[in-house]
């Protein structure tokens, strides 16, 4: 899949677990939510703390001036914003948890994965230091994967 693609269906399927959400209302699933909502948060400002805006871009191709970050969060997982991106959505899943949401949220983790590979090959080919962080850093999930 082109990259455009991947980014055009990362964003439909944001647009589609946000704009379904119908919530449930229930203690348990507000709960439950606003915690992936603080744990996105968190994940999404120690990114934007660790790596300066300039250096992100939606689509996985490098910029020009792309610099090779891992301190901070990224000591620790090697794609925080796409981990931040999933969480947020999690909790729109956890709202209003319905089955086809699920499927939707499968959908957007698939995206996601492959926009992380493909970022990764562009990295590994511009920084050959790379790979040695690949082998010590999880790709979206600290010591899991």
């Amino acid at each position: 899949m082109r990259s455009s693609a991947l980014v055009a269906a990362q964003f439909a399927l944001i647009v589609a677990l946000v704009a379904t959400t119908e919530p449930l209302a229930t203690p348990v699933a507000n709960a439950i939510a606003f915690a992936l909502v603080i744990a996105g948060t968190f994940v999404g400002f120690g990114a934007l703390a660790s790596n300066r805006p300039g250096n992100f871009n939606v689509r996985p191709e490098l910029k020009d001036s792309a610099r090779l970050v891992t301190e901070g969060i990224y000591a620790h997982v090697r794609h925080p914003m796409y981990l931040s991106v999933l969480l947020l959505m999690a909790a729109a899943l956890a709202a209003d948890p319905r089955l086809w949401r699920i499927a939707l949220w499968a959908a957007l983790l698939a995206v996601l994965i492959a926009k992380a590979r493909r970022e990764e090959g562009y990295l590994r080919a511009r920084f050959p230091q790379y790979a040695e962080y690949m082998q010590r850093t999880a790709r979206l999930l600290p010591r899991i994967y």
